[in-house]
């Protein structure tokens, strides 16, 4: 209770953080799933990992609030920014020094890693800064984080791991499949994310879909890409012989289950807000459900 008020953690965002361990966790479970490696060195690389991946949300996290503390104010103003229980100065000190870390940190490891914070964290910065500032195209703004949380960072962070811990680097088709379903999921939490917010953002120009179609269409749009996304990956589960029979009917079993807990939501959804949260539950849970299908 007393961490969820401190403004440093509302300040990381922490459902990303949470979303970014399990990312980084997730693919180093298919990784020793489909290698079946077991290192000595893998807590070591998975920490340097962890660490310079969560330094480098919270840069990313950080800079769009520095950039957006006027349109916060009526979208999130709970945000420390927004209710001045941090100050710019200082949120800038954290902004810097997270980027800085993570930067270092990664090019000490080179390859896979550095290309994956470097991207990331330049995407970022175009997502949120002048002159690009893509978070006010929505195409860009959805292009941003599919390639960072869809992309960048399945194919990176196997990479990495591939490369610190085994001769080569193939991603392998299950890897694939879940990369495809992220970029879809981004899509969705793209979109989704700019519901809850259409009064600030026309009130500062931000031409996002909820705000050209409206909120109704968005979140029935979003709807659809969830359940197609769902009904692909059992299908490719289904139509190739990459699991185990006791993964392929976990994955089919516990995606049935999500696809039913969606819609009960999506019938009972009160605020706008509260599912855009559960959507990145749902995305959490991939990344412990996927590798344990693997795993199996």
């Amino acid at each position: 209770m007393i961490l969820s008020k401190n403004p440093l953690w509302q300040f990381s965002r922490p459902h990303t953080m949470i979303g970014t361990t399990l990312s980084v966790l997730g693919i180093l479970g298919v990784f020793l799933a489909e290698t079946q490696r077991i290192s000595d060195s893998v807590l070591w690389v998975l920490g340097i990992a962890l660490v310079s991946c969560l330094l480098a949300n919270v840069y990313i996290v950080g800079l769009n609030q520095l950039t957006d503390v006027a349109i916060d104010r009526i979208n999130k103003p709970y945000l420390p920014l927004a209710q001045g229980t941090l100050q710019p100065e200082q949120a800038r000190w954290i902004v810097g020094v997270c980027g800085g870390v993570a930067l270092g940190l990664a090019l000490l490891q080179g390859g896979f890693l550095w290309g994956t914070v470097l991207v990331s964290i330049l995407i970022g910065t175009a997502y949120s800064l002048p002159p690009l500032r893509l978070k006010r195209f929505s195409g860009w703004a959805s292009l941003c984080i599919l390639v960072v949380r869809g992309v960048v960072v399945n194919l990176g962070l196997y990479g990495y791991f591939a490369q610190a811990l085994a001769p080569s680097v193939i991603w392998p088709p299950r890897l694939l499949a879940l990369t495809v379903f992220m970029v879809i999921f981004g899509i969705v939490i793209a979109l989704f994310k700019d519901i809850p917010d259409t009064v600030g953002d026309k009130l500062n120009n931000i031409q996002t879909l909820s705000v050209q179609w409206g909120r109704t269409v968005v979140f029935r749009l979003c709807i659809v890409f969830l359940v197609l996304d769902y009904l692909g990956l059992m299908a490719f589960g289904l139509g190739t012989t990459f699991w185990s029979p006791a993964g392929i009917v976990l994955l089919i079993a516990s995606h049935v289950l999500l696809l039913g807990w969606l819609g009960y939501q999506s019938r009972t959804v009160s605020q706008f807000t509260e599912f855009y949260q559960f959507i990145w539950r749902l995305f959490y849970l991939e990344y412990l459900l996927f590798p344990l299908t693997c795993l199996l």
